[in-house]
């Protein structure tokens, strides 16, 4: 085992490798706004508390998809199963408009889109943003939740993983 490297200086470069280090699961946060879905792949999501149900996300600042959820004031999140890997490439990179071709859902209590493919769900309204600096921390009373089994798509260093249950 290599030792670990100590006294680095927490640059945006730096921050992107140490943090790279931290698996996470996949997410797309979804919304609809005027009539239409909306959704960002995000891996910037946790649970905040269980009474009351709480979550959040980050969204960054640069997003032009943050708005449009931010004013539906509602929306999902949905965890990505093992196999979910082009889904999230889908809506982290295609423009908008396009990023739901072909994919399948169906609305959860708040009118947010559900996933078909997603390993789980949670549905929620938005109860708070905090200035994160580049993001914005955004949290949700939850409403709704959902899950069939199977395994979660992870993201470690840069690259996407499975993880057996």
């Amino acid at each position: 085992m290599s030792s670990l490297q100590r006294g680095l200086v927490p640059d945006s470069a730096m921050m992107r490798t140490i943090m790279g280090h931290f698996g996470t699961g996949v997410t797309v946060v979804t919304a609809m706004a005027d009539g239409e879905p909306v959704g960002m792949a995000c891996n910037s999501f946790t649970s905040l508390s269980l009474d009351p149900p709480l979550v959040l996300f980050c969204a960054a600042t640069s997003s032009s998809t943050w708005p449009k959820i931010q004013g539906a004031r509602h929306y999902c999140v949905n965890i990505l199963a093992e196999d979910g890997e082009q889904l999230c490439r889908t809506f982290a990179s295609k423009p908008a408009p396009e990023r739901y071709d072909g994919v399948g859902y169906s609305k959860a209590v708040t009118g947010a889109p559900v996933l078909d493919e997603a390993l789980a769900y949670i549905d929620c309204e938005i109860v708070n943003e905090f200035d994160g600096g580049d993001h914005v921390i955004v949290v949700g009373k939850v409403v709704e939740l959902g899950y069939r089994e199977g395994s979660p798509l992870m993201f470690f260093r840069g690259g996407y993983g499975r993880y057996q249950v």
